[in-house]
């Protein structure tokens, strides 16, 4: 297995699944070549993997809820545990999130930021398994996310303020309007391309390490460079959660 191979390479092997690979690659395929980028190489491989993470969030979120149906459910569970730590990331979340948006807002937007915070957190991690596909070190998923969070804070910000909402784009006095314009729109596309590459590039460098000293001696070398990959994990996480409660809280607070 090479430094780009995964496991789920493997499935390549199994009967209609070089068909199905040819067949979606028709639909999703880059035709146009890019300059900043390579030629396109459509794999199926980084879709498993997301798929992947995806249902274990799922599977996770329904864990959790049909415990809260239990007579006990409302206790802190007695050991530490899938449930404990889910319990643990989503009272992380809601706390930074009320230091930065009030109870109020952090509430009302804990499905988004705690959705994103599960997603990526997950990704993340495998980053710290050898032959895993990691979705966070490609660009398209980050770029997803991260037009998600662009589109949806305007959106909640028109929600909250109205039409009015868009006047922050011109500055605190009307004569200010052709310099601040161009200021603020190009700061607000700035934010999806870093929010993207810095994620991005932060994987991808960490996937890199452990994949490198696993390579180099696979026992006991590579342990403090994992504790330092799960650092990078959280703390990729925390930083886009964060400037996506930053993001919000500037788009939907009220001027007075």
């Amino acid at each position: 297995m090479g430094e780009h191979g995964t496991w789920s390479d493997l499935l390549y092997s199994l009967p209609g699944m070089r068909n199905l690979h040819d067949y979606a690659g028709q639909y999703l395929t880059r035709r146009m070549k890019i300059s900043p980028f390579d030629e396109t190489h459509f794999t199926l491989t980084h879709v498993i993997w997301t798929l992947l993470v995806v249902l274990l969030v799922f599977w996770g979120c329904l864990a959790f809820r049909r415990s809260l149906g239990k007579k006990d459910g409302i206790l802190p569970a007695r050991s530490f545990g899938f449930r404990a730590f889910l319990e643990m990331l989503a009272d992380a979340t809601f706390g930074v999130m009320v230091g930065i948006m009030g109870e109020k807002n952090a509430r009302r937007y804990l499905p988004l930021v705690g959705g994103l915070a599960l997603f990526i957190l997950f990704s993340n991690l495998l980053a710290l398994i050898p032959g895993a596909g990691v979705p966070t070190t490609t660009l398209k998923t980050n770029l997803g996310l991260a037009c998600i969070v662009f589109l949806l804070t305007h959106v909640y910000g028109v929600r909250e303020n109205g039409l009015a909402y868009f006047k922050h784009f011109l500055g605190p006095v009307l004569w200010l309007a052709p310099l601040m314009l161009p200021i603020e729109l190009i700061s607000h596309l700035a934010r999806p391309v870093s929010l993207s590459l810095r994620l991005m590039g932060n994987m991808v460098a960490d996937h890199k390490v452990v994949f490198t000293f696993f390579t180099l001696f696979p026992l006991i070398l590579p342990v403090p460079f994992l504790f330092l990959g799960l650092l990078v994990c959280f703390v990729q996480t925390f930083v886009f959660c964060v400037l996506t409660m930053i993001y919000i809280a500037l788009a939907t607070a009220h001027d007075h």
